[in-house]
């Protein structure tokens, strides 16, 4: 996968569960955090477009409907939580699950909570990578069901 592509997985037409119709953004410069979680997620029953970084990530949410989005807080060319921000600024209905790796070399030293972080910056859950499918299902399921209970007692 070339740096910047925007990847949308092939149309499932064998699920007919409510997930089928939803549609994930996934946005992470790490080809295979990428298509594994594309591989469980289409498995689940969701539609998935790969964003191969933050430029390409906006670029779809400019051309596409989406009802999550999976960000990476970290990656290049988007310096850390301005990733996050920026999604969150574009499409602010669109529930963001915030995900990092970040490790740092000395563990003696005071790390700051970058999830936490995230979450004051607006995303909806956060996942520590390396995260189990389960967990990954779980936080999706649980960000679309308050996006329908919201949407439910607004109109």
């Amino acid at each position: 996968m070339r740096y910047g592509a925007i990847i949308e997985s092939p149309k499932r037409e064998t699920r007919t569960t409510t997930e089928s119709s939803r549609h994930i953004l996934v946005v992470d410069d790490d080809p295979m955090v990428c298509i594994a979680i594309e591989i469980y997620l289409q498995r689940n029953g969701f539609r998935v477009t790969i964003a191969d970084g933050g430029e390409a990530g906006l670029r779809a949410l400019e051309h596409q409907q989406f009802d999550l989005m999976i960000v990476d807080i970290f990656m290049p060319h988007m310096r850390g939580f301005e990733s996050i921000r920026f999604f969150h600024d574009h499409a602010p209905a669109i529930p963001l699950i915030a995900m990092s790796g970040y490790a740092f070399a000395d563990l003696n030293s005071p790390a700051p909570d970058f999830l936490r972080m995230a979450l004051e910056l607006g995303a909806a859950r956060c996942l520590r990578k390396p995260f189990t499918p389960n967990a990954l299902l779980a936080a999706v399921k649980d960000c679309l069901a308050e996006r329908h209970a919201a949407a439910a007692r607004l109109g």
